[in-house]
């Protein structure tokens, strides 16, 4: 008879357990991988075939769609963006400066290596550097052989060595064209110096998409022939295209001729107006950082922003001079694509907005308070030292009553000892783009001395109530920490104080965007590592009202949200969520994830690949009703979770299992 009950009670549980599978809260939808950088040429032959890093930056708004937690969104096909990598980047074109280092000398090996130990701080970092300056599957003990994927030197070398495209902007997986492929959509005093344009040598990256007209987004310069050498004529720019045009974001109107000429832009976010035109936020050089005035109005240079050309290429048959250098600042008729040395022009750079017409027309403005070379009462160059300069980004923005507020990070003076780059907020004078004000996020004060909490904070996305999410970023002991504010509202909260169940002490953190709904996504830590950056997972935290089964004040694992409890080959298991870039007002979720054929050994949270995982971008579209059932944490990976081939068993056939065996042990 205890037979039999057993037999009946395993049965019922098996049902319970099939009912549950492919339960989730989250779809998760492959966005193609179609970019054409498998098709380009590469230094080395042997590694033109290598498989692409796809990663997304964003996803497409929603209109005035309604939530898809609530409607069927199946047939929705909000675009993803993102970019395709052969390699590593060496520094992200998506920086204003390099890894928001405000001294911008992250030039050569050395440099890079201090960054990890002193931000990073992990125990590799002297294999990380390499990679970011080699690149990826450099030969190590025979590193100058150009084999590396990407890296820093490549793009530093190019004026003697050429350059191939490593970066590939994309939408839904289709590769991006912008006005830096043709020659006829440059423009610039100093044009005619360029020379030949080279086919194949630009790097982009597209930020987003808005309604089915505008896609924004940011690329460098092509590389030119000319007598002198291989020049670009900018390291990047913002671009934004719309009725089959490509538009030049060009810096905010300037006499400086380096800067009109070589200066750089960005577009990070956009968000249409009323009128129909495209509001574009993100940051314009407006002075050289290298050699400039202090507010004492003493110039100052900083030599260390010029690499030696042995820090290049290893037998540099070329020198680089900082007299060539300064020359490039002080006296730039007719040089700028005739010297080696202007190709490595750093600038301080100011928040901008430009205002795109479907037409091409472009207006732009300065954000940040501007006198003469000063931006917010600073000068160009802190006087104490002569490695920071002003800077300021604006990284988001949305509409709030129709007004604009952008969000990013500004210069400021830290007790009058040091320029640090802080999380910032900027509104516009109602009906007028070109008076803005700029202030700080309270509760992320950078304080004085080398033991401080944050070397700096920067503000990552906006909603239309105001409410902000960023970073704060500590040093290589202590944690970047994810931060949620409301404008008017106290001071900024951390989540890990927020929602400590999945932001454990000492975790990092990435707040990347927030929708109107108050849902937040990013990334956090999924191991401890003593403050150091380790391996991420993403997560989305509810800070409004519920999103469907998703509770207020509530954060998860997106893991745990595609979880459907299917077989161990199921689509959802095929994937881990490590980063989420964007959600729409839809509640729909752009993210890059790992990619495992055929599917992960079982459901757990780190379960292994058995062949190569693949970075791709993916696609979330909540499943319309679904319940608080629907959330299937996934096992840690210490409680060796059932392996699972076809059907399935849910977490509380596992539970009622072991009861049953405690029952027969009995």
């Amino acid at each position: 008879m205890p037979h039999k009950i057993l037999k009946l009670s395993t049965l019922a549980i098996l049902i319970a357990g099939a009912s549950q599978a492919n339960a989730a809260v989250y779809t998760v939808v492959p966005v193609d991988q179609n970019s054409t950088l498998k098709d380009q040429p590469y230094f080395d032959t042997a590694q033109s075939d290598a498989p692409l890093l796809y990663s997304s930056t964003g996803i497409q708004d929603s209109g005035t769609d309604p939530s898809c937690f609530t409607a069927d969104c199946t047939s929705e096909t909000y675009k993803v963006t993102g970019e395709a990598l052969r390699g590593t980047e060496g520094t992200p074109i998506a920086d204003t400066t390099p890894y928001n280092q405000n001294n911008q000398q992250i030039t050569n090996l050395n440099q890079l290596n201090i960054y990890c130990s002193n931000n990073l701080g992990y125990g590799t970092c002297e294999t990380w550097a390499e990679k970011r300056f080699f690149g990826d599957g450099y030969a190590d003990g025979d590193e100058w052989n150009g084999q590396g994927l990407g890296g820093l030197q490549k793009k530093q070398a190019a004026w003697v060595n050429g350059y191939h495209s490593n970066a590939q902007g994309l939408v839904d997986g289709a590769p991006v064209n912008t006005f830096a492929s043709t020659i006829a959509d440059y423009n610039g005093t100093q044009k005619a110096n360029l020379g030949h344009i080279i086919a194949d040598t630009t790097d982009t990256i597209v930020k987003g998409a808005v309604g089915t007209d505008f896609v924004y987004g940011i690329t460098s310069s092509a590389l030119f022939k000319n007598d002198s050498g291989m020049p670009r004529a900018f390291s990047k720019r913002g671009f934004v295209n719309t009725d089959g045009q490509s538009i030049q974001l060009a810096p905010v109107t300037t006499s400086n001729e380096l800067v009109s000429n070589m200066g750089q832009t960005q577009a990070n976010d956009a968000v249409a107006m009323s009128d129909g035109k495209l509001l574009v936020v993100g940051s314009s050089s407006y002075a050289p950082s290298f050699y400039a005035k202090d507010r004492d109005g003493n110039y100052r240079e900083d030599t260390d922003k010029l690499p030696s050309s042995g820090d290049i290429l290893k037998d540099s048959p070329l020198d680089l001079n900082f007299d060539a250098f300064r020359q490039c600042a002080t006296n730039p008729s007719n040089n700028l694509y005739q010297n080696w040395e202007c190709q490595f022009s750093t600038f301080a750079n100011e928040a901008a907005v430009w205002l795109v017409n479907a037409d091409g027309t472009v207006t732009s403005h300065a954000i940040t308070v501007a006198s003469g070379d000063n931006r917010d009462g600073l000068a160009v160059i802190d006087k104490d030292n002569d490695t920071l300069s002003f800077q300021a980004s604006a990284q988001a923005v949305a509409l709030n009553n129709g007004n604009p507020i952008a969000v990013g990070y500004s210069t400021t003076d830290v007790n009058n000892d040091f320029y640090a780059m802080q999380a910032a907020y900027f509104t516009a004078s109602a009906g007028n783009l070109s008076s803005w004000t700029r202030t700080l996020i309270p509760g992320l004060s950078i304080k004085p001395g080398d033991d401080r909490d944050f070397t700096y904070t920067i503000a990552n996305g906006v909603n239309s109530q105001s409410v902000i999410v960023g970073d704060a970023k500590g040093n290589g002991e202590k944690p970047q920490r994810a931060f949620i504010y409301k404008v008017g509202d106290g001071s900024a909260k951390f989540l890990d104080q927020l929602v400590p169940s999945i932001f454990f002490n000492n975790s990092n953190s990435n707040a990347a965007a927030i929708n109107n709904n108050d849902q937040v996504v990013g990334w956090v830590d999924i191991q401890a590592s003593n403050g150091a950056e380790a391996r991420h997972r993403a997560f989305t935290y509810i800070n409004g009202a519920a999103q469907g089964p998703l509770k207020a004040g509530g954060a998860w694992m997106l893991d745990d949200l595609t979880n459907d409890n299917g077989a161990a080959n199921s689509i959802a298991n095929s994937y881990r969520i490590m980063d989420a870039t964007g959600i729409n007002n839809a509640g729909v979720i752009a993210a890059t994830a790992y990619y495992c054929k055929g599917g992960y050994e079982n459901l757990s949270k780190l379960a292994r690949c058995s062949v190569t995982e693949q970075q791709v971008a993916v696609k979330l579209v909540p499943i319309a009703n679904a319940t608080v059932s629907d959330i299937q944490e996934r096992a840690n990976d210490d409680e060796q979770p059932f392996k699972r081939s076809g059907g399935s068993l849910g977490i509380l056939a596992l539970t009622a299992l072991g009861f049953i065996g405690f029952r027969r042990r009995k």
